[in-house]
């Protein structure tokens, strides 16, 4: 199966079972926008909640809080979004389709990219265990080649982006011949700022003003009450504020199913460090945050590292953790530097100080700032990429298995009796009543068990709980592992012990 045809039954997969679904659907749908279902919505609360026991419950110098999406006007004037915020936008003149003119470059390295790693892997295949791939990339013809390719296109990107020369982002699309991906043309309109920002209007905000936005990120929420949680949680540097909460941006290229949204979930951390030392902070967050990332069961060999060759106007150092989706390696979390730009910039313009006393150095400063910062859409859409399979069986039969980690699985355990009658529904449901206090569980008596074991693996339960004669005789149950297929007959009094363990035992510690 190739990456489009996964995609394609990813999306369809996360509709028939309930993850999710085209919002306003029976009106025709509207664009980038999606409604998670019922069982979507298990999943979601279940990814964040693990990341805020991560971030905050398990770290004690951690706090979160929940601030309002709509917030003065003046914070994002602050902030830079009213003047910045903007996508660089080009229009293919043959497919009427538009495109971010980064994105486009970006794409164009990516090509090269891989075939650098295809000469790599060819090598590697023929000289075997002696073959050395950082020489081959540092000597090879055609590697070196088509690295002075990406190179160029990179250092030419980030040079007319940083100078906002948008001639000169379209005379290098057009230099490297880059193509529309749907006309296959090169018939290609200037290039054009548009801001992200969804602006909108509310009675009277501040002296007259009017104009509102629904906020584009969560971070400034947490710079403006930066003071509050301060003071009123006796906090001390290194400290950290975390947040989760719906974001909005007027995305024109929104694309690749939940990827890129208009409307979607951010989960970040704003950790406040002394000035000099964020960098030693920076490296400590890329490390725990990948670990967290590992902690999912998803190997290594998923994510990747992309340093950032244009940086944001308020950070000294970024990087993205990429994770590699069905249509390539994209970005799903953000770390970055901040400086002390933020806090000063709010500083400036409200008037207020937003400073720390350091008793330790005896002296006031404002802090310097570490972030995380991930998708939650994104975050869902990487579980379920990497969970969804296609598995043949021994006895040549085939089974839909998504294998998400228990910790973040929708639904826990399924209770399954084997006949509809004997008294064998009211035992499954008396087990039920019990679990149901820990765990979210699911009852089923319909169709024969073997229907029921593929209902469940198709929605990435863990574990089944089957209920037969033997148990209303010793008050045991068959407990089905949902990726071995396994089975063990244990006694019900252990049924919690046994799920609670496994579970604990996946969780990520810092």
């Amino acid at each position: 199966m190739n990456n489009e045809d996964l995609f394609k039954k990813i999306i369809s997969h996360s509709k028939e079972y309930g993850f999710i679904f085209p919002s306003s659907e029976i009106y025709d749908g509207l664009s980038a926008v999606y409604d998670y279902g019922q069982l979507g919505s298990e999943l979601k609360n279940n990814i964040r909640s693990y990341w805020w026991k991560s971030m905050v419950q398990m770290h004690g110098n951690i706090v979160g809080i929940d601030s309002a999406i709509f917030m003065h006007p003046q914070i994002w004037k602050a902030s830079g979004h009213v003047d910045a915020f903007n996508d660089p936008l080009i229009d293919n003149k043959d497919s009427k389709k538009r495109y971010r003119a980064d994105v486009l470059i970006e794409d164009y390295m990516a090509k090269i990219e891989d075939k650098i790693n295809k000469e790599v892997d060819k090598a590697a295949k023929r000289f075997g265990d002696s073959f050395d791939a950082k020489m081959f990339k540092e000597t090879n013809p055609r590697v070196l080649e088509n690295q002075q390719k990406i190179d160029y296109a990179r250092n030419r990107m980030v040079e007319t982006l940083e100078a906002n020369d948008l001639a000169g982002v379209k005379s290098l699309i057009e230099e490297l011949g880059i193509v529309c991906p749907v006309s296959g043309s090169r018939n290609w309109t200037d290039v054009r700022q548009f801001n992200l920002m969804f602006s909108t209007q509310m009675g009277s905000v501040a002296e007259g003003a009017d104009v509102i936005y629904l906020r584009p990120e969560t971070a400034q929420g947490i710079f403006v009450n930066f003071l509050n949680v301060l003071k009123s949680g006796r906090m001390k540097i290194p400290f950290g504020i975390a947040q989760t909460g719906k974001a909005f941006r007027n995305e024109i290229v929104a694309r690749q199913f939940i990827f890129r949204m208009r409307e979607f979930e951010q989960m970040e951390m704003q950790f406040f460090v002394r000035p000099g030392e964020e960098m030693q902070w920076f490296e400590y967050w890329k490390e725990q945050r990948q670990k967290w990332h590992l902690s999912l069961g998803i190997p290594n060999s998923k994510y990747r590292f992309h340093d950032h060759d244009k940086l944001a106007h308020y950070a000294n150092a970024a990087t993205d953790i990429e994770f590699d989706f069905p249509f390539g390696f994209k970005e799903l979390e953000g770390i970055h530097s901040r400086t002390d730009f933020d806090l000063m910039a709010h500083q400036k313009l409200s008037g207020k100080k937003l400073q720390y006393f350091d008793p330790e150095t005896n002296e006031n400063y404002v802090p310097y700032v570490v972030e995380t910062s991930i998708g939650l859409d994104r975050m869902f859409l990487a579980v379920l990429s990497h969970a969804y399979c296609e598995e043949e069986l021994e006895d040549g039969s085939t089974r839909t298995v998504l294998r998400i980690s228990p910790v973040l699985a929708p639904i826990k355990v399924a209770i399954l009796p084997l006949i509809k009658k004997d008294g064998f529904p009211e035992k499954a449901k008396e087990i039920m009543n019990e679990l149901k206090m820990e765990f979210n569980c699911q009852y089923d008596e319909k169709d024969a068990i073997g229907r029921r074991y593929r209902r469940q693996d198709a929605i990435g339960t863990p574990y089944c709980v089957t209920v037969d004669m033997q148990t209303l005789e010793d008050n045991t149950v068959t407990i089905r592992e949902r990726d071995s297929m396994k089975q063990e007959r244990v006694s019900i009094e252990k049924l919690s012990t046994i799920i609670n363990k496994n579970l604990k035992n996946m969780m990520y510690r810092p």
